[in-house]
Order: C-alpha cells, then sequence, then structure tokens
C-alpha cells in the first residue's frame, strides 16, 4: 500500500484535500468499474440523462463487495491521516458518483455534507473525512473533476468556532441546494489526477460537482469517513478542525 508523504499530509492539514495517485492498480481499478457498473444497474439513469447520478448502496449485511473494496484500495492509507490513537471506523454505504456527459456545468458555490435534511435530533450528519476513489481519467479540466475551494475548511471551523457548532445545523435553512457559510471562500480549483488516484477531502472543505465535457462518464466510489467516537465529539471537531489528523 502506498504511504501518504509528510507533504501530502501538509497539502491535506492547509487546503482540505489531497489527491494520491497510484494507489490503484489497474486490476483494482476494472474491478471497481465492474462493482460500480453493477451498482448502477440497480439504480440506473433516465434514459439520456446527462449530468451526475448516483447510487447509495448501504453495507447492512457484511460482506459487502464495496466493503471489500474500501478495505482493499483505501483503508491503510485512510488510517495515516487519522490520529493513529483515534484510527478509522469502517464506512456503512458507499456513493456511486456517475458524471454523464456532455454536461457544461459549472458551480458557483460550494456546498458542505450532511446538513440537508438534519437528523432526527436536528444535528447535522458530520463526519470526519471524505475518500474518492477515481476510477475514469480525471487528468484534464471539465472531466467530472470535484470543483474545490482550498483552505475553507479552516476558515469555516473559525466561523463555527466564533458562532458555536450548531450554527452548522443552521445552514439547513438554506434553500439554495448549496448550503455554506458567508466566509471568504478563496480561489475555486477542480481536483485532477489519473484513473486510479484516491482524494481525500475534509468534511468541512467547500466543494461541489463539476461538469463533463470529456469523452466518457466519469466514475467515482466515494466513502465518507469516521475517526473512532466522531459522532460522540462532532461539535469539537467542527469547530477545531485538524483535531482528528495527524500533525
Amino acid at each position: 500500500m502506498r504511504q501518504i508523504t509528510d507533504t501530502q499530509l501538509t497539502q491535506f492539514r492547509t487546503q482540505g484535500y489531497v489527491v494520491i495517485p497510484g494507489v490503484l492498480t489497474d486490476e483494482q481499478t476494472a474491478a471497481g468499474r465492474e462493482l460500480f457498473a453493477a451498482a448502477l444497474e440497480k439504480e440506473p439513469p433516465e434514459d439520456a440523462h446527462v449530468g451526475h447520478h448516483f447510487a447509495w448502496p448501504r453495507f447492512e449485511d457484511e460482506p459487502h463487495p464495496l466493503l471489500d473494496f474500501y478495505r482493499d484500495t483505501v483503508a491503510e492509507l485512510a488510517a495515516e491521516l487519522i490520529r493513529p490513537e483515534l484510527g478509522v471506523d469502517a464506512p456503512d454505504f458507499a456513493q456511486i458518483a456517475a458524471t454523464i456527459p456532455p454536461w457544461s456545468h459549472r458551480p458557483g458555490a460550494p456546498h458542505v455534507d450532511g446538513v440537508s435534511p438534519l437528523g432526527p435530533d436536528g444535528t447535522p450528519f458530520t463526519f470526519s473525512m471524505l475518500a474518492g476513489v477515481w476510477l475514469t481519467d480525471q487528468e484534464e479540466l471539465y472531466h467530472g473533476n470535484l470543483h474545490v475551494w482550498p483552505g475553507t475548511h479552516l476558515r469555516f471551523g473559525a466561523y463555527l468556532a466564533e458562532r458555536g457548532a450548531d450554527a452548522l445545523a443552521e445552514l439547513a435553512e438554506d434553500t439554495s441546494g448549496a448550503p455554506y457559510p458567508k466566509i471568504e471562500l478563496g480561489e475555486q480549483v477542480q481536483a485532477t489526477g489519473p484513473a486510479g488516484s484516491v482524494l481525500f477531502a475534509h468534511y468541512l472543505l467547500g466543494h461541489n460537482i463539476g461538469g463533463n465535457t470529456g469523452p466518457e462518464r466519469r466514475e467515482t466510489i466515494y466513502y465518507r469517513l469516521n475517526a473512532h467516537g466522531h459522532r460522540d465529539r462532532w461539535r469539537d471537531v467542527v469547530t477545531d478542525p485538524l483535531v482528528e489528523f495527524r500533525a
């Protein structure tokens, strides 16, 4: 398993995301594409659909091939970002994310996951970080790349530290479809890299779906990962964004 370098760890901490190339072998990438296709067969897009399409297979009964795939490709690498005394819980579902061309969408603003809808107790569904397994090339721009706003995880954390963690739930009132606080966003960039890469992104990082004007469907499997005990301390985590991560 490839190890995360000090430079990559620093990028994750300061920018809020990092792309690790060459994580999957060609055989693993091919196997992932088979799992991706099988999941879409169960929840297919409509005929002639373009744009994004998601499926959400849950791991209610082990074993599950997508959970096995996570353990084979992502688990050890994810643990290198989290403080070792915490460890990483296994995910309980995956997101099958397809972006079907031609779709010239350009996101104008970021969002944060898990605030719409809120949980039954009125709290958001926070997590530690997002892991995206890239099964198709995203080396060129506007090929379904994820758009990110580097450093917003820290500015968002400062916003919540000032107002209190429950200010995160207030974003559920945003009806724009892109809930995110009015903070300094900075530069919008597209994450790039070859098939077989893995992207890690901090929960609070501003991000959004990009369009796809390339020749093929963009295929990514996302896993939402929690450091062990995250749900018990989520308020502390969102007001101190690096507390769960290695220094």
